[in-house]
């Protein structure tokens, strides 16, 4: 990922999730924000459904950045029941949860790295959201900078737990970065702190998948930020126990499928994806 300029691919994601507020009936996710956030000359566009965002073709990829927050959302409702107060979006790029406001006495952090951060600071101006004075920008490059460093600098407290959340960022980055991000979740936070986060898994033996992967993988690298990792779900289970994690477990897209889509008449569903939560 080039940090000299905001991400194609956060735009991208923005840009499924808008689609997905005007497309898709009834919404897996609903984001009252979504289509303001991206501007209204994209917004415009997307309402004409000329874009390729809203076209069939887009389903797919619509459906998972829609069910990946989705999934995000329900996970960190249920660890505000458990009493966590602290929520960290890493990679935040034009992610609306902390302008919501829909749990209270909560603190989120936005770590990202700073082109795509100044970016969408001007976003929210010209959308007229205003940043809530509970919510905290953390500029953070995960190939250049530890994560850890960066919360401190934002007075995150690491003697509380949190709540993780890294959507539409992990198959970009090397494995190194990834694995020492996850290793700050594991054994610098306490107890009761969680992560959930997706990735890209091999494509196996489906030629459709394949294609789509080729597809999906020649797009981002054109764009400057090609697909650097993947991982085996089982193996990576594994590795997240190793670091310490105590639950672990991968919702593939069957399980999302079953859970989120479940009798929707417009065929809208899954066709890969895969989403890992793991708690301290």
């Amino acid at each position: 990922m080039l940090v000299n300029r905001p991400s194609h691919t956060a735009q991208g994601a923005a840009m499924h999730r808008a689609a997905h507020q005007l497309v898709d009936q009834p919404l897996i996710f609903e984001d009252p924000l979504a289509l303001r956030i991206i501007g209204r000359e994209a917004e415009s566009a997307l309402r004409a459904g000329h874009e390729r965002w809203t076209m069939p073709e887009a389903a797919n990829m619509r459906a998972f950045v829609a069910v990946r927050s989705r999934y995000a959302e329900d996970c960190c409702a249920e660890s505000y029941e458990r009493g966590v107060r602290q929520c960290v979006v890493l990679g935040a790029g034009l992610d609306t949860f902390a302008y919501r406001g829909r749990r209270a006495g909560v603190r989120v952090f936005e770590v990202d790295q700073p082109a795509t951060q100044e970016w969408k600071r001007q976003r929210l101006t010209e959308a007229g959201i205003a940043i809530p004075a509970n919510t905290e920008f953390v500029s953070v490059d995960f190939e250049r900078d530890t994560m850890r460093e960066g919360l401190k600098r934002a007075r995150f407290d690491f003697s509380r737990p949190a709540f993780f959340a890294w959507l539409g960022v992990t198959p970009y980055l090397t494995r190194d970065a990834i694995m020492a991000t996850l290793e700050i979740v594991a054994k610098g936070t306490v107890a009761g702190s969680e992560i959930v986060f997706d990735f890209a898994a091999p494509a196996g033996d489906d030629p459709r998948a394949k294609a789509a992967r080729e597809r999906f993988a020649a797009r981002v690298d054109a764009v400057g930020e090609p697909i650097k990792s993947e991982f085996v779900p089982a193996a990576l289970t594994d590795e997240l126990r190793a670091l310490g994690f105590t639950q672990v477990a991968v919702t593939g897209s069957a399980l999302l499928n079953a859970r989120y889509f479940d009798g929707r008449k417009d065929g809208l569903a899954l066709r890969g994806g895969q989403i890992m939560r793991a708690r301290v």
